[in-house]
């Protein structure tokens, strides 16, 4: 049975940076994608970035390039998201996601397994 677990979240200033991570457990890990996902009270999950399970390929929203950063330690089973330059409208519940296919996709219906989500709350 595939699981994830979400950590690093809490609250910070505008500007700062916190690292997310995904811990999975379950299944063969060098075979999947992962994604980060985020949704705010009214709103609709949105994607955030993802990274491929060959060569590392990488997706990010628009709204983060420059500031967000994804990786992943295989060894480790993880997955990092680096987000800097934090701002307000980041603030939201952050979900890590494993897509099977092994494909870096921001559509969140093609992930299979979602972690319960961690809070990143940014203040002004």
């Amino acid at each position: 049975q595939v699981s994830l677990a979400e950590s690093g979240g809490g609250l910070v200033q505008a500007g700062a940076s916190l690292r997310l991570s995904c811990a999975a457990s379950g299944g063969t890990f060098n075979k999947v994608a992962i994604g980060w996902f985020r949704r705010t009270p009214g709103k609709e999950r949105e994607f955030v970035a993802s990274i491929s399970r060959e060569y590392n390929k990488t997706s990010l929203a628009d709204s983060v390039v420059g500031r967000f950063t994804i990786s992943r330690d295989n060894a480790k089973n993880a997955v990092y998201l680096q987000m800097n330059s934090l701002k307000p409208e980041d603030t939201a519940v952050y979900y890590c996601a494993l897509d099977p296919e092994g494909v870096v996709v921001p559509d969140e219906y093609e992930y299979d397994y979602w972690g319960q989500g961690t809070q990143v709350t940014v203040s002004s």
